[in-house]
């Protein structure tokens, strides 16, 4: 393994023996069964991965995708079944937080019990002793059993005993929001700190702003397949293609994706399978799509393109990712500013237009109209659609076609943003994308009063004097 090397992981594959009856799991652990009484489950399949020291990777996919295990594997809980993992760097792993607490020994007992099978000495425990209590915050129910503890109080000292032990490596599992909001910033204030510090940070989680903001790279798993790697931003909006099942999946600089046709289609098969209420149960005809979706591109770029008026056009993006099953395209979209002027400059504090134009090529029941703004991290800041405003909620026939518009008053910070289009609707409650632009444009927002965060307040501050 390379020097610079923290986490090698190496043609990684774990099959799960799922048995009908416990009896049956125990014969064959026995070695008794006479005949196979068992199906296998294919959770990792033929994974390759690395993560650099100093590096923080996040993995994302939908639920079952061995995300969990890739990480129980690479912390030792499981062993695979093929391939093999080498990691260099002492580990702190928060994954099934207070695993390996004793609910009849108070909390100062658990510390040192947990403490000393991670792998530190007592009197290592006892350095961090107070740093923990203080993390921690539960007073003196620290020297009461586990088992009288509340669940909040629980997982607070569970958390504080695995991320105070200063590791070398950081591996989270959907562990940071834990406990009240207060101690929710407290765990993520402390995931900053292990970042600065140049601490090697594996992280899965659901949480896909989360992952934009504290990853360097991301991993996309689906059905325990690798589909990719690459910048958050990028795996994140492939990530959305396949919760609704519609590849195939561009290949850009930086990612990874499979060529393998059937390890593809056998993920795209098996990603309509879970979550079905958000996903439209249906593959995309990729052949037409595909086509329609070019025509689609190269009209929206002239439309954004087109305007010569002052302040300059929408600047549309030449690698925007953009999908859908073809029953609508977006043809045109643009920014307007207060006065109706094509631009892609919004003074803070003015009212702007976000326009869309859609026609349908097939019947739709109920379309949803929608826009995104996002920052250049790929963090979503801001959006609505038409059924959200309760704007439109009729159907429409092949060849309509409809002009969409969204007015609002500009209230986000000064700087660049990225501005994404979408038609989606539900087929028999399956949510379906019609089609999606993501990317689209680049929004400059114009101001001379930037406040903290992403938006302004627009607050009145008044000082008078005591009298």
């Amino acid at each position: 393994m390379d020097k610079d090397t923290a986490i090698e992981v190496k043609n990684l594959t774990k099959v799960y023996r799922l048995y009908d009856k416990p009896m049956d799991r125990l014969k064959d652990s026995l070695g008794l069964m006479r005949k196979k009484k068992y199906k296998e489950h294919l959770a990792l399949n033929n994974v390759t991965l690395s993560v650099k020291k100093g590096e923080t990777v996040g993995i994302i996919g939908t639920n079952g995708s061995g995300k969990s295990t890739i990480l129980k594997i690479i912390t030792g809980v499981l062993s695979p079944t093929e391939g093999e993992v080498n990691v260099d760097g002492h580990i702190s792993a928060l994954l099934e937080l207070g695993a390996g607490f004793n609910m009849e020994y108070n909390g100062i007992d658990n510390i040192y019990l947990n403490g000393m099978m991670i792998g530190f000495s007592e009197e290592e425990i006892t350095k961090r002793l107070d740093a923990i209590l203080e993390f921690a915050d539960i007073g003196d129910y620290v020297y009461q059993p586990v088992k009288t503890y509340s669940s909040g109080m629980f997982v607070r000292l569970a958390f504080a005993v695995a991320i105070n032990i200063d590791p070398e490596i950081l591996i989270v599992d959907e562990a940071l929001s834990v406990g009240d909001v207060f101690f929710q910033a407290k765990c993520y204030h402390k995931f900053e700190e292990f970042k600065k510090q140049g601490k090697t940070i594996l992280f899965v989680s659901h949480d896909l702003s989360s992952i934009s903001k504290y990853c360097d790279r991301a991993v996309l798993l689906n059905q325990g397949v690798l589909l990719g790697e690459g910048t958050p931003k990028k795996m994140i909006d492939i990530y959305k293609q396949v919760l609704v099942g519609q590849y195939p999946l561009p290949k850009g600089e930086g990612e990874n994706l499979l060529d393998d046709e059937e390890i593809r289609k056998a993920a795209a098969d098996a990603s309509r399978d879970a979550d079905s209420k958000i996903r439209n149960g249906k593959k995309s005809e990729k052949a037409g799509s595909s086509k329609t979706s070019g025509n689609n591109g190269d009209q929206s770029k002239t439309s954004a393109d087109g305007s010569g008026s002052a302040g300059g056009a929408a600047t549309a993006n030449p690698d925007l990712l953009e999908y859908g099953d073809g029953a609508a395209t977006i043809t045109e979209y643009y920014v307007t500013d207060e006065k109706g002027t094509r631009t892609n400059s919004i003074i803070k504090g003015s009212e702007f237009t976000v326009h869309m134009r859609v026609k349908f090529l097939k019947d739709v029941a109920a379309p949803i109209f929608a826009f995104t703004f996002k920052n250049i991290m790929g963090i979503e800041i801001t959006g609505t659609n038409s059924m959200v405003e309760k704007a439109f909620l009729d159907p429409v026939k092949a060849g309509d076609e409809k002009d969409i518009t969204f007015t609002q008053k500009m209230t986000l910070q000064g700087g660049e943003y990225l501005l994404s289009f979408g038609v989606t609707g539900f087929e028999q409650n399956d949510f379906t994308v019609y089609h999606r632009l993501y990317d689209a444009l680049n929004v400059t927002v114009v101001s001379d009063k930037n406040t903290v965060g992403y938006y302004d307040m627009n607050t009145k501050c008044t000082v008078t004097d005591v009298k």
